[in-house]
């Protein structure tokens, strides 16, 4: 990926870059407010529509353009739309904003919804399955944008929260994406895939001028870096930080930390298509044999918590359900009955750094299964390869982590268990119908107990083994104030502020 490419060498830039700055904590000229964010990931492109899927790539154009929707607290509130409603099951309905202008001073009308879709929509990118049962998405009038569907789709709202929009007459131009234009509370200044993106305050922002004058991602690939910078005061805010780092930024008075549940989580899948796997008391047994409250308590502390269901507890629609036990005499038992009373050997892979601790968790696992017999041969690969592998099932086992990119279960579930997805080799029709009908109720109360039903058959066949949700957690500098990290892992720097000392 770009982003290792340059690794070492932005490294090396960044840091001189940040050293020769004047330090975070003291303001810029005129009583500027000035934040500077090192992220985890650093964006390799602005353009939303094309990497839609992309954390870092969100993280960077919220603050640029805007949805018509987005989660808070757990439910779908107003952004650039104002309401909404269905007035039959395949027709949605948005009235939007009104006085409400881009950063070049261009009104905000329906045709830029409309535009900014079919942008997303012919670029094919990996969100427009989300979209496959909308037949016509129009501006009805400058205000008002319908949307068709071929049958009732519950999930459009979560899907919009990922669709930013830009200027109709612009948003499909070469090389707008460079220097995007949106309504959102900042304007771009400089940007340089993997290398820096410098922000200023959007004046005329419909929701009011933000606090900070310049908001600045700055580029550090290295956590001892990012550490230092925050330490040292040249770095304002930091989020994702390991697990083993935590201590480097806890019990500083010029520091305060925090966690937060995120939407992010760890599974182990099996390859249903490969002996012994597509037996479920295997499945289960392999599930038994783990010690898992005990392995998330040691490697990530507050940072994560035992699942309870195949994907993070706190996104819409998510099944609370029961952990399985740590049962080792169960685990034999289980294999005996599938008849491998000596256990058998099998394989696990997992991206290299594909998660906080992974390497360790996967250690962790492959010990306990060993316990009853079961020797498991670990494959670290790098991202490149294990992507490949994935794709193809070229695996026994595979361990990595997960985000519900919409804050909606459907985004998870529907797109990985039904059949036609083929991820992993299970299939359960009764299963599909659950997770159909959730797609396509508007009713969003029916919705959480269709997928209560659903997520307790993938539990019940276990599917995969689901070790843990993970926290999201944020340091930031005492002179930072109103900085809220969402379980989304997206930070939002509208209504951020810092201060001078």
């Amino acid at each position: 990926m770009l982003r290792k490419r340059f690794a070492a060498a932005v490294a090396v830039a960044a840091l001189a870059a940040v050293a020769a700055c004047s330090p975070a904590s003291e303001p810029g000229d005129g009583g500027e407010q000035v934040l500077r964010y090192a992220p985890a990931m650093f964006p390799v492109s602005l353009d939303t529509h094309k990497y839609a899927g992309e954390e870092a790539v969100q993280t960077a154009i919220q603050q640029i353009m805007e949805p018509l929707v987005r989660v808070e607290d757990g439910k779908i509130v107003p952004v650039l739309a104002t309401s909404w409603e269905n007035p039959d099951p395949n027709t949605w309905v948005f009235k939007l904003r009104t006085e409400v202008k881009f950063s070049d001073g261009t009104p905000f009308t329906a045709k830029d919804v409309v535009a900014s879709y079919e942008r997303h929509k012919k670029l094919d990118g990996p969100l427009v399955p989300l979209y496959s049962t909308v037949t016509s998405f129009t501006a009805t009038d400058d205000h008002t944008v319908t949307v068709k569907t071929s049958k009732p789709l519950g999930t459009l709202l979560s899907s919009l929260t990922l669709l930013f929009i830009g200027p109709a007459a612009k948003v499909d131009t070469d090389g707008f994406f460079n220097k995007p234009i949106g309504t959102g509370p900042f304007t771009v200044t400089a940007f340089q895939p993997d290398e820096k993106l410098e922000l200023a305050a959007n004046p005329s922002y419909w929701d009011g001028e933000p606090k900070l004058s310049k908001l600045e991602f700055v580029n550090i690939p290295e956590v001892a870096g990012r550490i230092t910078g925050l330490q040292n005061g040249e770095v304002d805010v930091l989020t994702q930080i390991p697990p083993d780092q935590v201590g480097s930024v806890k019990g500083s008075d010029a520091i305060t930390y925090s966690t937060t549940p995120s939407w992010t989580y760890y599974f182990d899948w099996f390859n249903h298509n490969r002996k012994p796997f597509n037996d479920k008391r295997v499945r289960q047994a392999m599930w038994y044999a783990l010690n898992l409250e005990g392995t998330v308590k040691d490697l990530y502390g507050d940072l994560a918590s035992v699942a309870q269901a195949p994907l993070a507890q706190g996104v819409i629609g998510a099944p609370k359900l029961s952990p399985y036990a740590y049962d080792p005499a169960k685990a034999k038992q289980l294999l005996t009955e599938a008849g491998y009373p000596n256990g058998f050997s099998t394989s696990m892979q997992w991206p290299l750094e594909g998660g906080p601790n992974i390497r360790a968790l996967a250690q962790a696992m492959i010990s306990d299964w060993a316990k009853v017999g079961v020797t498991v041969k670990p494959l670290e690969k790098e991202r490149a390869q294990w992507l490949e592998d994935f794709g193809k099932l070229n695996w026994d086992m595979n361990l990595q982590t997960n985000v519900t990119g919409t804050g909606d279960a459907d985004y998870t579930l529907a797109r990985l268990y039904v059949c036609s997805a083929k991820r992993n080799g299970y299939c359960n029709t009764a299963l599909d119908k659950l997770l159909l009908d959730a797609r396509s109720s508007v009713d969003q109360n029916e919705r959480p107990k269709l997928y209560q039903q659903a997520g307790q058959i993938l539990w019940d066949d276990a599917v995969g083994i689901f070790p843990a949700d993970l926290a999201s957690n944020a340091a930031v500098r005492s002179r930072v104030q109103d900085f809220v990290m969402p379980p989304s892992g997206r930070p939002l720097f509208a209504k951020v502020s810092v201060s001078g000392s």
